[in-house]
């Protein structure tokens, strides 16, 4: 169960210098097709901060080819940091106005490029290692945690409202989308393969997924190992699951279809198509494939964001063989 304590910092493994505390929040505007992720990643034991500030419309393959990227790894931990009130250097400053439900986040680069959004969650905090929320604590797939990285962790749903300004153009927020915090030991290296998507379609329905894939075959096959579907702010906890994801462009997702069981046995089928690419390097040596998918559900529309995640040397070792390459255009 998550506590209004958990919004703040979690004491971290004294001899784990790789133990990090995290926040994300993405959002969007669907009909610029604009995707926005605002991210930090605190290294409590070393004192330093990776944020990165990504806002994408298009197909890019690389990040300069996205609207706007700020990437960076070792902005200093300011003197006592809480995560309830914070400013880094990079011009981020992120409040939280009420524990793990309503959060403030302001950016400004001094260059005109902002971001003034409020988010304001749409649901309790979905805690993926409690099984009065989360069927699949305890089975196999429920074990999942990102190797250590989500030795604690929580999704949640929620409506984000504000504006971005983008180089002086301004650009309204107004959608559901879903942010995450975690914390535990992260290595740079040995994380396993994770999809990490969700459809929103309005404030009362939205699904959210954690999965697993097999990199040797590019992704396609996802195995659920956590995950909701939020109706009307009641939490659905997912039991059983499976999708498949189609690449036509390099590793980002062209389609992806679900078919998902929650606890009350209810199935539920969805179909994304890809609208954008982006390639977040969230920190070193991990790169996520994001895309923002519009959404089919029952007749219904909804937008949220596919992120797959592989690890450089990984990349690097498939690219290398070609059997695997191959499996890029299969």
């Amino acid at each position: 169960m998550i506590l209004d304590s958990d919004a703040e910092f979690h004491k971290p493994d004294a001899d784990k210098l790789n133990w990090a505390e995290t926040n994300f929040f993405g959002f969007y505007n669907a009909e610029e097709k604009l995707n926005i992720g605002i991210y930090a990643l605190f290294r409590t034991n070393l004192r330093t901060v990776n944020s990165t500030i990504c806002m994408n419309s298009g197909f890019a393959a690389t990040p300069w080819q996205a609207d706007y990227v700020d990437y960076q790894s070792v902005l200093p931990m300011p003197e006592g940091c809480s995560l309830l009130d914070f400013k880094l250097a990079n011009g981020l400053h992120i409040r939280c106005l009420e524990p793990n439900r309503v959060w403030h986040i302001r950016f400004d680069d001094g260059e005109g490029t902002r971001v003034d959004v409020t988010y304001e969650a749409i649901m309790p905090a979905f805690d993926i290692h409690d099984p009065a929320m989360d069927p699949m604590v305890g089975a196999h797939a429920g074990k999942f945690a990102w190797g250590t990285a989500y030795n604690g962790h929580f999704d949640q749903s929620g409506y984000y409202e504000g504006t971005v300004t983008l180089r002086g153009r301004t650009i309204p927020i107004a959608c559901v989308s879903t942010m995450d915090h975690s914390w535990g030991p992260r290595p740079e290296r040995g994380a396993p393969n994770m999809s990490w998507l969700h459809a929103h379609f309005s404030k009362d329905l939205a699904v959210h997924a954690i999965f697993s894939f097999d990199p040797e075959k590019n992704g396609r096959d996802l195995s659920l190992t956590h995950g909701y579907v939020v109706e009307k702010g009641e939490i659905f906890g997912l039991k059983a699951g499976s999708g498949v994801t189609l690449r036509e462009r390099d590793r980002y997702a062209s389609t992806v279809e679900l078919l998902l069981v929650d606890r009350a046995d209810r199935e539920w089928r969805l179909k994304a198509e890809g609208l954008t690419s982006f390639p977040w390097q969230c920190w070193a040596n991990m790169i996520a494939f994001n895309v923002l998918g519009r959404w089919e559900m029952a007749g219904l529309t909804g937008y949220g964001e596919i992120q797959d995640f592989f690890e450089l040397p990984q990349l690097t070792r498939l690219n290398a063989d070609p059997a695997t390459r191959a499996s890029l255009s299969a």
